[in-house]
C-alpha cells in the first residue's frame, strides 16, 4: 500500500493533521507508541466521570477561528478555570487577585492591596534579579512568594529558587479585580465526553497502528529526491510527521535536550461524593511532595456518588520517562537550535507538536501550528 503521510503520534497535533489532509484526499496512516490514541489529552470513563489522565486540560482561546473548529467535534460546556491555593491550612484564590490579598492581608480596595505589595517590594531593596527567588520578590513582595510560589516552584522545577534562572518568571499575574477566572481568553470550556472523543472524531476513518514507535516500525528509508519510507509489510510512505522527541528522531547525535516528567497517582473514592470542592487545588508548600489535586468530576459538575482524583507529582526526566516540559534554558534551545537545523536538511520529513518544536503548546495553539502545516504543505 502506497499513503502519502505517516503520521507519527496521534495527540491532538497528528489527529488534526491527519484530518485535514485526509480532508484533502491523502492517504494517511497514523501510529503512537502509546496504545490509545489522543496523547497527553486522553480521557478516560471511570465510574461515569471522565478522567485526565496525563493531568487537567482546561481548553481556551482567544482565536474565534479554532474555538469554531474544535467545536465541530465536541459540545464544550461553561467551566470556568478557578483553582485554589493550599499553603498548610490556608485557602487562596487563583490567579493571584483581590480575593486573595483580601484573604492574606485583609485589605478591601485595589489601592490597599497596590500598597502593601509596593511597601514589601520597597523593603526587600532589589536591584537586577539574580535568581528565580529575586526576580519573584521583585515582582509580588515576600507573602505571596512565600505562601504561593516558592514551595510549588521548587517541586516544579526540582531545585531551590535561589538556584533556578530569573527569566523562568518574567512576571506573576497580579489582577486587582475581585475575578477568579484563571485564562483572560473569552473561549474557554471542557468538552462533554471528554478530549478522546474529540481525537476520535479527528481520526474516524483513518488508519492507525497503537503501541508501536516510529523506530520500531520504520523498516527502510531511502534519501535523495526520490526518497520514501517503508514499513516490514512493505508499505511506502512519501513523507513523514514526526511529532514525538526531535532528539530521538536523531538517535540523540548532538545530546539530550531536558525535560520535567510528571508522575500521576490515581484513586478512586466510591464513598466520598465531593472530595475537595474543586476542580483543582494546588499544594503550594515544599513540605506536600505533589504539586495539586485534580478531582475529575467538577470539570463536567458531576454528580456522581463518587468521585475520582488524582495526584501529580512533578519528577526529574531520564531517558525512557515520558517528557512533559521542555526546559527551555539557554543551553537546551541553542542545543534544540542545532537539531532544527538538522531536521531543516531532513528531507520529506515534518516536525510538529511540543516534542518535534521543543515548545509548551496551549491546545488552542497546537491546533493553529497542525492547520498552519496544512496549508504550508497542500
Amino acid at each position: 500500500m502506497q499513503y502519502d503521510y505517516l503520521i507519527v503520534g496521534a495527540g491532538l497535533f497528528g489527529a488534526v493533521f491527519a484530518h485535514e489532509m485526509s480532508q484533502k484526499g491523502k492517504k494517511v496512516l497514523v501510529i503512537d507508541k502509546r496504545n490509545h490514541i489522543a496523547g497527553n489529552i486522553y480521557t478516560e470513563s471511570v465510574s461515569g466521570i471522565q478522567v485526565h489522565k496525563y493531568g487537567a486540560h482546561i481548553f481556551h482561546t482567544s482565536n474565534r477561528k479554532i474555538w469554531e473548529y474544535i467545536n465541530q467535534f465536541a459540545d464544550f460546556n461553561h467551566y470556568i478555570n478557578s483553582p485554589i491555593a493550599r499553603y498548610h491550612e490556608e485557602l487562596y484564590n487563583l490567579p493571584f487577585n483581590m480575593n486573595t490579598f483580601s484573604k492574606m492581608w485583609g485589605v478591601v480596595t485595589p489601592a490597599e492591596a497596590k500598597a502593601e505589595i509596593a511597601r514589601q517590594i520597597e523593603e526587600l531593596q532589589i536591584g537586577e534579579p539574580k535568581n528565580l527567588e529575586e526576580q519573584a520578590l521583585s515582582l509580588a513582595g515576600r507573602d505571596v512568594y512565600e505562601k504561593l510560589v516558592k514551595g510549588y516552584t521548587e517541586k516544579q522545577w526540582g531545585h531551590d529558587c535561589k538556584d533556578l534562572p530569573a527569566f523562568i518568571i518574567k512576571r506573576l499575574p497580579l489582577r486587582f479585580t475581585y475575578d477568579n477566572n484563571y485564562f483572560n481568553d473569552p473561549y474557554q470550556g471542557i468538552p462533554i465526553g471528554g478530549y478522546t472523543a474529540i481525537v476520535e472524531k479527528l481520526l474516524e476513518g483513518i488508519e492507525r497502528k497503537l503501541g508501536v514507535s516510529y523506530q520500531e516500525y520504520i523498516e527502510t528509508s531511502q534519501t535523495g529526491e526520490d526518497r520514501s519510507f517503508a514499513d516490514k509489510q512493505g508499505n511506502t510512505f512519501e513523507k513523514v510527521l514526526y511529532t514525538g522527541m526531535i532528539d530521538e528522531y536523531f538517535d540523540y547525535r548532538l545530546g539530550h535536550l531536558e525535560y520535567r516528567s510528571l508522575r500521576f497517582e490515581q484513586e478512586e473514592l466510591p464513598e466520598c461524593e465531593n472530595y475537595q470542592g474543586n476542580a483543582v487545588v494546588n499544594y503550594t508548600d515544599r513540605e506536600i511532595p505533589y504539586t495539586r489535586i485534580i478531582e475529575h468530576k467538577h470539570f463536567e459538575f458531576g454528580k456522581q456518588p463518587g468521585t475520582v482524583i488524582t495526584r501529580e507529582y512533578p519528577a526529574e526526566w531520564k531517558p525512557g520517562d515520558e517528557p512533559y516540559y521542555p526546559v527551555n534554558n539557554e543551553e537546551n534551545n541553542a542545543l534544540f537550535e542545532e537539531y532544527r537545523k538538522l531536521a531543516q536538511a531532513e528531507n520529506k520529513v515534518l516536525f510538529g507538536g511540543r516534542l518535534g518544536q521543543y515548545q509548551y503548546y496551549d491546545m488552542d495553539k497546537v491546533i493553529a501550528a497542525a492547520l498552519q502545516m496544512v496549508e504550508e504543505n497542500s
